[in-house]
């Protein structure tokens, strides 16, 4: 049975801060793991995971439990409902570490990720910068903020709260916020067709957030991601005043779990207006 839930409480502050908080110890849970010494393996997709990914999957797991009981929760590391298994109109999706590759290689790019997804697409979503101390988060239709906040502290002893919001094309280049391990062929040209005067390469979602606080103008991904990887740096693009499309310049829709919740491709817009007036669609 598919478990229905009230919209306003899905988008309401107060269980934002309860997901802000639960990012936080999740946060905190990767932070007490060393990557030099910590235990790792191979997936089949070649990708890495950690002792840190586990502990904060639990971590965000056991939260989830808590807050949005009986809600459906797909996450990388537990990937949760089969294709048999229909989401229903509300579900969490979830990166407990994205850029387990920065982590292990000691660099302070790795966020913990927790979006929520009403309907097919995400509404609410939190990134969390462990070695950095700060969290992004956002309700779309609402606001976007970045917090600076002790990992493993609750999100009402936050140091700071700003408000965010992505910029206007600029008339002088655009920054494109490009992927230190997944920079492929395709994207690199579809930006050297553009009016780049820098890119900012990182290695997970905080390339949204520069999306969204204004500090770069388009992230473009032409080749396979997961919808964990991407839905929460959706929803605060998206609830910061930005946009995220498919190349072609329609809207990205999830919940596919038969496709194993696969997006073939994406393009994150700080000005909606680059999208609307977008003469370089793939394809086109």
């Amino acid at each position: 049975m598919v478990r229905s839930f009230d919209l306003a409480a899905l988008t309401s502050l107060q269980l934002m801060d309860e997901l802000t908080t639960i990012v936080s110890r999740a946060a905190a849970a990767i932070l007490a793991i060393d990557p030099a010494t910590a235990a790792r393996r191979t997936k089949s997709d070649l990708s890495p995971v950690s002792a840190a990914d586990e502990a904060s999957n639990r971590e965000i797991i056991k939260g989830l439990s808590c807050v949005v009981p009986g809600m459906p929760i797909v996450s990388e590391e537990s990937i949760g409902p089969s294709s048999a298994t229909p989401l229903g109109p509300s579900f969490a999706l979830v990166d407990p570490l994205d850029g387990t590759r920065e982590f292990l290689a000691g660099r302070n790019e790795f966020t913990a990720n927790i979006a929520l997804v009403i309907g097919d697409t995400p509404a609410i979503g939190i990134i969390a910068a462990p070695a950095l101390g700060l969290i992004w988060r956002g309700i779309v239709g609402r606001s976007a903020e970045r917090l600076r906040l002790c990992p493993g502290a609750a999100a009402n002893d936050a140091d700071e709260i700003v408000a965010i919001r992505t910029r206007r094309r600029p008339a002088q280049g655009l920054i494109a916020a490009v992927s230190r391990s997944h920079f492929d062929a395709e994207t690199a040209a579809l930006l050297a067709r553009l009016p780049v005067k820098a890119q900012i390469a990182c290695g997970s979602s905080i390339k949204f957030c520069q999306i969204a606080e204004g500090s770069a103008d388009i992230y473009a991904r032409l080749a396979p991601t997961h919808e964990w990887d991407i839905a929460a740096g959706q929803a605060i693009v998206t609830a910061a005043g930005g946009t995220v499309t498919t190349p072609e310049g329609k809207p990205l829709t999830y919940g596919g779990v038969v496709e194993g919740f696969r997006v073939p491709a994406f393009l994150a817009f700080g000005d909606p207006e680059m999208a609307n007036a977008m003469p370089f669609h793939v394809g086109q």
